[in-house]
């Protein structure tokens, strides 16, 4: 229950038109994900791990760094490799100060009144002194403005590394007021290498069962499990039209990291795909059988699965540049990797945390294509209610 308040907070923050009763079908959805409501009723730490991580993740898009960062310790207590989820939100919580910072100095460089100053009594005054400072201080808004133009630049054609200059230029500008404000995320984080400098690892309990290897196949499992979980919005031709005009406009480039991203999973595949003892020995999970009828069904099988990889996340990489800026996708992938390369273990429950959030912040114009993954047809008026039903309890309608 208290998650899914959680959900429906953050998306009416994300996506403030949004009404009502679509934000509820989202929640409704997600809470339904089939994987995460199968592990609500056993004794896992993936309910509790997604919850806190949700409430950190509201917090500080409320600005509340402090019982953001509060959660975040909490987060990590519950499941060590939170502490990657921790500085993915601290890393988006300095974007959107930085854009909000940069919005504001427009909107003053803006104000026709920018040459005055207001008296205590509400009468303008002026002078030169003033008038001096006041020219000082636009032209270091001015500056920041000009290395912060691309962020909140609707246009979503400006290139990464223009992203990351602009965000290096205004986070210089903002220093004080960035240390300040994220403090306690980084207090948390020197506290966690703490703790693995004293631990010796990063695991606590069984060590042997849980070392980290490098298991880059695991990404890629991550990515095409996601996809099929949400595939009205993957694997469709409006999709695939947009992904084709897309790759039109830049062939050379396209054509370059198509290549390389080709390559980099067929090599991920071949030396960084492992098979777990828990993986071989279970035969109570489905990815026990996933490995044996499907990837390991063949020798070559694994390898043509890499085309369905790559599409995977170029579908997920291009949905997410549709709303968010480059450099928060960039942030979303590094963070995913950092989560899921190192688990050795196939398991789906790793997923669920970056899979609610690539969900919260991809845009769907269609109702169905949220629903469809997670109900037949004839069951689509079952979830009509339970929309209505929701709604009504949480005194929306």
């Amino acid at each position: 229950m208290g998650e899914g308040i959680l959900v429906y907070d953050i998306i009416k923050y994300l996506k403030p038109s949004l009404d009502d009763k679509k934000a509820t079908l989202y929640t409704v959805v997600l809470a339904l994900y089939p994987l995460h409501w199968f592990f609500t009723f056993l004794y896992y730490t993936d309910v509790a791990s997604l919850t806190v991580v949700l409430a950190m993740y509201l917090m500080c898009l409320k600005k509340n760094y402090l019982s953001s960062a509060l959660f975040g310790a909490f987060a990590v207590l519950v499941r060590q490799t939170n502490i990657i989820w921790v500085l993915f939100v601290a890393c988006t919580g300095v974007l959107d100060l930085i854009q909000a910072k940069q919005k504001h100095d427009e909107n003053r460089l803006s104000d026709p009144k920018d040459g005055q100053v207001t008296s205590s009594s509400g009468v303008y005054i002026s002078s030169n002194l003033k008038r001096r400072k006041s020219d000082n201080t636009n032209d270091t808004a001015s500056h920041s403005v000009r290395g912060t133009s691309l962020l909140s630049n609707p246009d979503r054609s400006s290139g990464l590394f223009s992203e990351i200059w602009s965000i290096l230029l205004t986070s210089w500008h903002l220093k004080w007021e960035l240390l300040v404000s994220f403090s306690p995320f980084f207090a948390l984080f020197v506290a966690f290498v703490a703790f693995i400098v004293w631990n010796g690892s990063i695991v606590l309990g069984a060590k042997e069962a849980h070392t980290v290897s490098p298991h880059f196949a695991q990404l890629l499992y991550y990515a095409l499990v996601s996809c099929c979980f949400m595939a009205p919005m993957h694997f469709s031709t409006n999709q695939a039209s947009n992904l084709a005009r897309s790759f039109r406009k830049n062939r050379l480039l396209g054509c370059f990291l198509w290549f390389l991203a080709m390559i980099g999973s067929f090599l991920s595949v071949h030396y960084f795909s492992i098979a777990h003892p828990y993986l071989l020995a279970d035969n109570r999970h489905y990815p026990f059988y996933l490995w044996r009828k499907i990837i390991n069904a063949h020798w070559s099988t694994k390898y043509l699965l890499v085309p369905l990889y790559v599409y995977s996340w170029t579908s997920i990489l291009t949905m997410l540049a549709n709303t968010q800026k480059k450099v928060w996708v960039l942030i979303y992938f590094v963070a995913s990797a950092a989560v899921l390369i190192p688990t050795p273990l196939i398991e789906f429950r790793y997923y669920t945390i970056p899979f609610f959030i690539l969900v919260l912040h991809c845009h769907v114009t269609n109702d169905r294509m949220l629903v469809i993954p997670f109900a037949r047809k004839d069951e689509m008026l079952v979830c009509d209610e339970m929309v209505n039903f929701e709604s009504r309890k949480m005194g929306l309608v």
